[in-house]
């Protein structure tokens, strides 16, 4: 027989509880870095949202991207990138600027792209985006990501109770903030694709704080006594080799997006890789120790008794009367008629009445045995 290994050990005892000050004050200074860069830094916004020419085009040899640079470039249309698509199809990405006016010097500027790079160029795809569309749609992704939260929060408020929602939403909020901070950082292209990437991140940080919620609920009816801190911790480390193996399983998944899915889901993966990272660390570092300032036990032993608590309430209540009525269980046999009359129905009273009426029949021979001797005298 072959013996199963556990690569992760399952009796940690780290102290995660223990660092949370630290761990939250550099959380702070994340989101304040994040928000100092978008604000003065911004986000440098793709074709979907600040507006221009995207063409994507495959061409019959292999590809010239200086030669094709150096002829774009002279055509006066501002900031054109290439970049080769990957994928041995000898494909291409050509990004415009946003050029100055409506819709109609949108498509001049792809008039002249087209002229400049000859018929013998196929064109898989075009894309024209204009200034207020653009808009539109930083309205939009502001608004999915916030409605995505919130909703998130009232889900973990009506499953757990209000601080364990606190603390989910909090996590989200920091995940988002600081993957937003590190595209304007590192002034990576931000797109739909990327708000894609931080709903999921949203999603895949709560699933991860509510396998941790549910077992620190778990534990708080077993251990009722136990201080917070180290209930917390030994709910953290318990489900740690969960968190450690379907945190690594996901991140081989969004790596080989990375690394082979071209530069289209190149952002994508990038975010997503950082998203389980800092999604892992904010579900232990920013959402569990926010249950221990918004006093959890004391909200939650009551509404948790009432809710879901009616296998602790017999157990707590087992122990006491098998306590009590097993040491006079075996010396109760005197007192056992007295408790039988007290505990059987009506019917069962008249039963010892009938010996106690023939009783008093042994009487009657005794009246009589003092008969003889006023006989004997005469």
């Amino acid at each position: 027989m072959f013996r199963l290994t556990s690569l992760i050990p399952t009796d940690t005892k780290i102290d995660f509880v223990g660092k949370r000050r630290v761990a939250l004050s550099a959380s702070v200074l994340a989101i304040v870095a994040s928000i100092l860069s978008v604000m003065f830094l911004g986000l440098n916004f793709g074709i979907d949202f600040a507006g221009g020419v995207l063409i994507e085009i495959r061409t019959q040899a292999p590809p010239d991207l200086a030669g094709m640079r150096s002829k774009l470039n002279g055509l006066g249309l501002g900031d054109v990138e290439l970049q080769g698509a990957g994928g041995g199809e000898n494909a291409v990405m050509i990004r415009l600027s946003k050029q100055v006016g409506d819709e109609t010097a949108q498509n001049a500027a792809l008039t002249k792209v087209k002229e400049s790079l000859g018929p013998e160029v196929e064109y898989r795809r075009i894309e024209l985006v204009g200034p207020k569309v653009g808009a539109e749609l930083v309205e939009d992704g502001i608004l999915a990501v916030t409605l995505a939260i919130l909703a998130i929060g009232a889900y973990v408020w009506f499953q757990f109770e209000w601080q364990f929602a606190i603390g989910g939403m909090l996590a989200l909020v920091h995940d988002a903030a600081t993957t937003v901070g590190l595209f304007s950082l590192l002034g990576l292209e931000f797109n739909l694709t990327t708000v894609a990437a931080v709903l999921t991140i949203a999603g895949y940080s709560i699933n991860d704080s509510v396998v941790v919620f549910d077992r620190v609920r778990e534990n708080l009816r077993k251990y009722k006594k136990m201080p917070m801190d180290e209930l917390l911790n030994l709910s953290t480390n318990e489900t740690l080799s969960r968190t450690i193996l379907t945190g690594g399983t996901t991140l081989l998944a969004v790596l080989s997006i990375y690394l082979f899915g071209g530069d289209v889901l190149k952002g994508f993966g990038f975010a997503m890789i950082w998203g389980i990272l800092v999604g892992t660390y904010s579900s232990i570092y920013v959402g569990m120790p926010i249950l221990i300032y918004f006093n959890l036990r004391s909200t939650s032993g009551g509404i948790d008794a009432d809710k879901t608590g009616e296998e602790d309430g017999e157990e707590d209540k087992t122990p006491g009367p098998a306590a009590k009525t097993s040491p006079p269980h075996p010396a109760a046999g005197k007192a056992a008629p007295g408790k039988a009359v007290a505990t059987k129905p009506a019917p069962t009273k008249p039963v010892p009445a009938k010996p106690t009426s023939t009783k008093p029949a042994p009487a009657k021979p005794t009246a009589t045995k003092p008969a003889p001797p006023p006989t004997k005298r005469p």
